[in-house]
Order: structure tokens, then sequence, then C-alpha cells
């Protein structure tokens, strides 16, 4: 009898080093001056930033869920990772922390190094839109996990805050201002229901169009990333909240004191095509609890400073805050 090899098993070790000579001018184009070391070590090593009176450092991970699935099917690998990058850094601004740097956690059953290659670009990107450094990852090659050409991607972010400004609720007050920043498109939440409503009900292609682009290039338009807008306007606003899974209704109240409600006014929302299409087949209520509708985050800004931050960015007036008891309330 023959002896076995890892690679008879499905694991190609090969392989696996291929891939990571092929990431490693990707991954050193996100380094800054604080990173410590090269690629390859057993620990990436970042050096804590300087001028804060009490650093305290954040972390978040996500995934980008059944986003991927259309990711595979399509073959379109360059923008999932900016995905993976959006959902981390987007939730660690919404308590005040700069991005410092991020990880990823790439699990298939056999590696693609050409597919592996695009999507650790893409990772790299985001890390770059986001100016935070990609110091290091995990890729995985488990054949008896996945089936043939599935893989699966967790993200890692850390970033650094003053310990005074972490808690944000003591920051909101009735008569605030509810700013809304665009989102991109879906993002990367409620795709289960996506691919159920246009691909098993409707019998959709991917080449159909819906105002005058591609579908599946609206569903795989990459997660905004807000990391630049909330450096520009730190100082102007209260508070952030990171419009995801349970939409504004659920994702809101987060950032709520218990004696206020946030009144946000539908109609003043700029819902984006694809939303307004899917609502002719999804109760208004399921859509407003699964998608962000256009809003893919929320600003909490003093009247005082909203000229200001009207005036940085793209957000909108959607609402303000009343005396209540700690709800987002749909008008």
């Amino acid at each position: 009898m023959s002896k076995l090899s890892y690679k008879d098993a499905g694991v190609d070790i090969g392989a696996g080093n291929n891939f990571v000579e092929n990431i490693k001018p990707y991954v050193k184009s996100t380094f800054d001056s604080n990173v410590l070391g090269g690629i390859g070590s057993f620990a990436g090593a970042y050096e804590l930033p300087t001028g804060y009176k009490q650093p305290v450092m954040l972390a978040a991970t996500d995934g980008v869920g059944t986003k991927l699935k259309l990711a595979i099917d399509s073959k379109k690998f360059d923008t999932v990772g900016i995905d993976l990058v959006a959902m981390c850094v987007n939730d660690l601004i919404c308590n005040f922390a700069t991005p410092s740097f991020f990880l990823d956690y790439y699990a298939t059953s056999k590696l693609d190094i050409k597919e592996a290659t695009a999507v650790v670009k893409g990772i790299a990107e985001g890390c770059k839109i986001s100016e935070c450094a990609l110091i290091g990852g995990e890729t995985a090659e488990m054949p008896s996990m996945y089936s043939d050409g599935d893989f699966d991607l967790a993200g890692f972010s850390v970033g650094v805050a003053e310990k005074s400004e972490i808690d944000r609720l003591a920051h909101v007050s009735e008569g605030d201002i509810l700013l809304a920043l665009p989102s991109s498109g879906v993002h990367s939440n409620g795709y289960s229901l996506v691919r159920k409503l246009f691909f098993d009900k409707l019998g959709m292609s991917f080449e159909d169009e819906i105002d005058g682009k591609k579908l599946i290039d609206i569903l795989m338009e990459p997660t905004r990333i807000y990391v630049k807008t909330f450096k520009e306007l730190k100082g102007s606003i209260n508070a952030l909240a990171h419009i995801t899974g349970g939409g504004i209704v659920e994702n809101l109240p987060r950032v709520l004191p218990k004696n206020v409600d946030a009144i946000v006014e539908k109609d003043s929302i700029k819902v984006l095509p694809i939303f307004k299409f899917m609502a002719d087949y999804v109760k208004e209520s399921e859509m407003y609890r699964t998608f962000n509708m256009g809003v893919g985050m929320i600003l909490v800004v003093s009247p005082k400073n909203l000229d200001e931050v009207l005036s940085k960015s793209d957000a909108y007036v959607i609402g303000e805050l009343q005396k209540g008891s700690g709800q987002a309330k749909m008008v």
C-alpha cells in the first residue's frame, strides 16, 4: 500500500504557499508606519497610535453572509473583500474608534489561487479605503467541511478610541437632528431574501436589468465604507448608527437614550431603485426590518452643527429626536 500525503487528503500546502506569495504586494500596500514586521510571522504586530489620553482598543468581527453565494455563482470575486472590511470598520466608527488594522479568515473546500487572490485584493482595497492595515490572515482548506467551489469569509478589525468618547448615549438628546448617509446598494445584509425573491420566485437572471443596470452588478455593488466621512465629521456629530441587518428600526435605537425616540420620515428617505423594485413583492414592514433602504449610516447631530455636516458630506435630513422611550419610529 502506498503512503498517503496531505495532498491526497485534499489539502495542497504548495498551493497555499503560492497564494501567500501572490497576495504579498496587495497586503503590503495597506501598511502604515505603525505596522511592525512583515508577512509570514505567527502574529501581526501593530504599534499603538500616539495622541490619545486614555486609549481604548475596540474590536469588531463580521462576514458578508450569503452575498458570497452570489459571488461564487457569478464568478465575481473582486468586491466581496471590500464588503468584508466595510461590515467591520463601519461598526467600529459607531463607537468613535478609528480603525487601525484588519485580519481575515478564508476557508474553502479546495484553494483556487486565482479566486482567493481576487478576494484578498478586494480586502486590501477595503483596507486602503478605510485607512487601516491588513496585517494578517488565515487560509484553510477543509474538503470535508465545504462543498466543491464553496468558500467562506470572516473579518476582524481593531481600532482605537478615547475612553471618554466610546459611549455616545450621553451626547444624544431631544431635539437632535437625524441625517442619512446614502448606501451604495443592498450592502451585505438580507441576501437570503434577495436570492429567494429574484432567482427562486421571479426566475430572473444575472443579466436582467433594473433601472438600466444589470441585476448582478447591482447586487454585487460593494458596501460603502464611511471611515473617511467619520474622520471629517467626528467633531460635529453626536452619534452614528450603522444600518445593517434589522434595518433602521432595530439599529438606530442602539444609540438612543431611554428618554427619546427617533422620528424618521419615510418620505424623506432616498430609496434606491433596487428597493423600490423589491417593495412590489415584499411587505413594507419586512423591507424596513431587513434592508437599509438606501440609508447606510445615520448621523445624530445637534442643530448648531447641522449646516456644517451637510456642507461637508452627502448627508441629508430624515428626522429628529423627540421625547420618548428609546424607540425608532417610521412615520
